[in-house]
């Protein structure tokens, strides 16, 4: 059953700060993953916050069990000797079943809570695991005196989480977004697949035989991650939250990742997570509207000023339907020249200071 609509943005301890009733404008075209316990990724924080829109401590997959408590710690000393300006800062959280997901939360609020943004939250099944979430972090925030709203991003990587992805997107005004995780979904899925991201070379459509039955007949590779991508933004979409393609895991192939994340762009994602430095700058190109396709949005915008009617622009009827096409492209342009002096010289977009 859900919350009383009058009750969905009261605090869910006393002390904790409200929710924010709408998320913060912040550009995130790459969350870009660092293992905090290793000391010369932490040396190299305010450099890497200087060229990414988000930073993430990463706690979970691809840290050693050994490692768990040195990474948590490293996040901690990173988040509190780093200024990161108006770059983010995330932690992905151990899994909510295992053993080092408790002191993650609690010792992370405690140290530097108020300069935390977001907390990624791994294998969301459903609802109440938010829920739990949600409950937790209200009580850390009103212990420690945390004055904005952690918000939760949570891994779509279980049938089960695919299965519930609206609920988990309505579940609590804490949600910040979704992005896919594909490993992890391929394991619960059954796939076979043992790639992380991207297509499959066995996975694709034939066309049709010719008269000639023996003359070979072209084979197209498909996207393995399609209806899960178009569902998740559905699912986010519908509640004001952001959609994210996850990773990419070959670093030897720039133009299928850059292809992968340009297919999540144009789906709806605002971004994607960069694993290795060579795909900041491929999460930057993508998730960044095209500088011809901004000008003819922003031509649309200037002919229909209210919105409403239809005019004719390169012979091409636009209407109220295009000018909100063209709304979400120059407010996506506006937020990026906000960030890159060079392209917004090429937007023709002037950034008041």
């Amino acid at each position: 059953m859900n919350k009383l609509p009058v009750n969905y943005y009261k605090p869910l301890s006393v002390g904790a700060p409200a929710p924010f009733r709408e998320l913060p404008v912040r550009l995130e075209r790459m969350i870009h993953f660092v293992p905090p316990h290793i000391e010369k990724i932490r040396a190299k924080a305010s450099a890497i916050a200087d060229q990414v829109d988000v930073v993430l401590g990463n706690l979970e997959d691809a840290i050693p069990a050994d490692a768990k408590v040195a990474a948590r710690d490293g996040f901690i000393e990173m988040a509190g000797n780093t200024d990161f300006g108006s770059t983010g800062l995330w932690t992905r959280i151990n899994a909510l079943n295992s053993p080092w997901m408790l002191d993650d939360v609690t010792q992370i609020m405690s140290a530097v809570g108020n300069k935390l943004d977001v907390i990624m939250v791994p294998k969301v099944d459903g609802p109440w695991d938010i829920h739990f979430m949600d409950q937790l972090l209200a009580q850390l925030e009103a212990k420690h005196d945390v004055e904005k709203p952690i918000l939760l991003h949570a891994i779509l990587e279980t049938a089960e989480g695919v299965k519930n992805v609206a609920d988990i997107a309505a579940s609590s005004p804490r949600m910040h977004g979704m992005s896919l995780g594909p490993a992890d979904l391929a394991a619960s899925r059954g796939m076979k697949t043992t790639r992380v991201g991207g297509g499959h070379p066995g996975y694709g459509v034939v066309e049709d035989p010719g008269e000639d039955k023996n003359q070979p007949r072209r084979f197209f590779q498909q996207d393995l991650w399609h209806y899960t991508v178009a569902r998740m933004v559905d699912a986010c979409m519908a509640n004001g939250i952001k959609p994210f393609y996850g990773p990419f895991g070959d670093f030897s192939d720039p133009i299928a990742c850059e292809t992968q994340f340009r297919n999540a762009f144009l789906q709806g994602c605002a971004g994607a997570w960069s694993l290795h430095p060579t795909q900041i700058d491929i999460a930057k190109r993508v998730f960044s509207p095209d500088v011809d396709e901004v000008k003819f949005a922003m031509e649309i915008l200037e002919a229909m000023p209210d919105g409403t009617g239809a005019v004719m622009l390169d012979g091409k009827m636009q209407d109220d339907a295009t000018w909100k096409q063209a709304s979400v492209i120059v407010n996506l342009a506006r937020q990026v020249a906000a960030r890159d002096p060079e392209l917004a010289k090429a937007y023709g977009i002037e950034i008041v200071p």
